[in-house]
């Protein structure tokens, strides 16, 4: 059986039509993360969760030939209901995927560092407030650290398959705190996988999404 790395590929669908949407690569090896993140989680997050929204959205890109036309990122911003949440779920976790990396963790440095002790106060009181928007979100959905045009930093939480691009909100870091993120590791200790998750955060490439400016 194919790993996640090779789910897009399925050698029994040659004869059918080019698929409008693929699951991106994995930025890194299934076991890169762990502990902190298992290699179970990943293969079943990414190769189950992540793919089931992927075959979602091209179902519907097959009933749809204009949301085949379409970009995620013109999904998200234009359409309403499942087009929009299937759409916002695939964009959301492969940005998730890339908010991390292996020996990640640590402070951020740099323009990010000033920007966020500007915004919050500093790194403590930053890390205290973005985690309790995750572990105090109900229900399904993700936190995020957004920014708008003038680097002017944001958290906020989004339910379901929402994105903040919706709102006209530029998302520079998320962490996915629908229950399948964190079941395998955690159970139902949501705080445990959001502490884990900042032993993990990818600081470079969360910097890289800031304005020029």
């Amino acid at each position: 059986r194919a790993g996640p790395r090779g789910s897009q590929h399925n050698p029994t669908t040659h004869n059918k039509p080019t698929m409008s949407f693929k699951l991106p690569h994995l930025p890194y090896n299934t076991d890169a993360l762990a502990p902190k993140i298992s290699k179970e989680t990943l293969e079943y997050h990414y190769g189950k969760h992540h793919q089931g929204y992927v075959n979602k959205l091209n179902t519907m890109a097959e009933q749809d030939p204009e949301l085949a036309k379409m970009s995620l990122e013109e999904i998200i911003k234009t359409k309403t209901g499942k087009p929009q949440a299937i759409a916002g779920q695939v964009w959301n976790h492969t940005f998730y995927w890339h908010c991390m990396k292996k020996n990640g963790g640590g402070k951020p440095t740099g323009k990010l560092a000033e920007l966020i002790e500007k915004q919050f106060g500093s790194f403590d009181e930053f890390q205290q407030k973005f985690s309790e928007t995750a572990n105090n979100h109900f229900g399904s959905g993700w936190a995020w650290l957004v920014r708008d045009d003038k680097n002017n930093l944001e958290i906020m939480d989004t339910h379901d398959g929402n994105n903040p691009l919706s709102q006209g909100k530029i998302p520079i870091l998320t962490i996915d705190v629908w229950e399948h993120a964190y079941y395998v590791d955690y159970r139902n200790m949501r705080p445990s996988y959001v502490k884990a998750f900042f032993e993990v955060v990818d600081w470079d490439a969360v910097e890289s999404r800031l304005a020029q400016v």
